[in-house]
């Protein structure tokens, strides 16, 4: 388990490229039959990713978290990200996942593992994991049942779906809110003009990307914004200081994940485009 400490944005001013994807970018979550995660004190969000091959893996880490077992405390988001198909298996019962499938793991749940119906064409699990103080069930959505929201225009290179899984009207949680969002062919930009919400931080997983494919993630302040140059299968940490939004060279996918005391998915402080600098 990685840890990523908080950062000041009077302190960001001063980061060099290097410590901009130090502090704010997971390069390497995928890895072949492990389990690979970054615990950011950003709001105790958790993400990993998890590869399972010849045998089953199980989520734990007593170790960071000091728990009896990794959902003591906590509750998860998980989506399978590859064409090869998953099953994830909560307290004896299996969940099968296609891909772009979501699970909801609720608080309390002792004995959870990964394993892939083919090791030649593995499952890529991405999880999200937020603290919890209430038990919600357990519950599988797959993508064509989530909730849809279509965005923008071709006109403004940003048509985009916007599929919610865990929200408000959708599956529950305490605090964790997760989807995905799909860019239309043509289409490279994501939330633009950008938006705030200080209520709550934001993890994107960018995927579905060719090995030669790169998305600019600009994050920072509207005055003085930064910007992540990403590849595929990484994970930005945007803080609820940083404006959100990004473009890229060709298409892609992102899962956008969102945790802290606002349970609104329409929580959102928009910036005018001319106050970006």
């Amino acid at each position: 388990m990685e840890i990523k400490y908080s950062v000041n944005p009077k302190d960001m001013k001063q980061y060099d490229t290097k410590r901009l994807r130090e502090e704010f970018l997971a390069e390497n979550i995928f890895n072949e039959g492990k389990i690979t995660m970054v615990y950011s004190h950003y709001d105790r969000m958790i993400t990993g990713g998890i590869i399972p091959l010849e045998r089953s893996l199980r989520l734990e880490d007593q170790k960071t978290l000091k728990t009896a077992y990794f959902l003591e405390r906590r509750e998860a988001g998980v989506v399978n990200i590859s064409e090869g198909k998953g099953i994830v298996t909560v307290d004896g019962e299996e969940y099968p996942l296609g891909k772009r499938d979501c699970l909801y793991i609720g608080m309390g749940k002792k004995n959870v593992t990964f394993k892939s119906e083919d090791q030649d064409h593995p499952a890529k699990f991405y999880i999200v994991s937020a603290g919890a103080h209430k038990e919600y069930p357990t519950k599988k959505l797959p993508l064509e049942e989530a909730t849809p929201n279509h965005m923008g225009a071709d006109s403004e290179s940003n048509k985009r779906t916007i599929y919610q899984y865990i929200h408000e009207n959708g599956i529950k949680s305490c605090q964790l809110m997760m989807g995905m969002t799909l860019l239309a062919p043509n289409n490279m930009w994501n939330t633009m003009p950008p938006h705030l919400h200080e209520r709550r931080m934001e993890a994107y997983l960018y995927f579905d990307m060719t090995e030669e494919a790169k998305v600019f993630h600009f994050m920072g302040k509207p005055e003085e914004t930064r910007h992540l140059v990403v590849n595929n299968e990484q994970v930005v940490f945007s803080p609820s200081w940083s404006i959100h939004s990004g473009v890229g060279t060709e298409n892609y996918t992102f899962i956008w994940a969102m945790v802290g005391e606002n349970y609104t998915f329409t929580d959102m402080d928009m910036v005018n485009i001319n106050e970006l600098k």
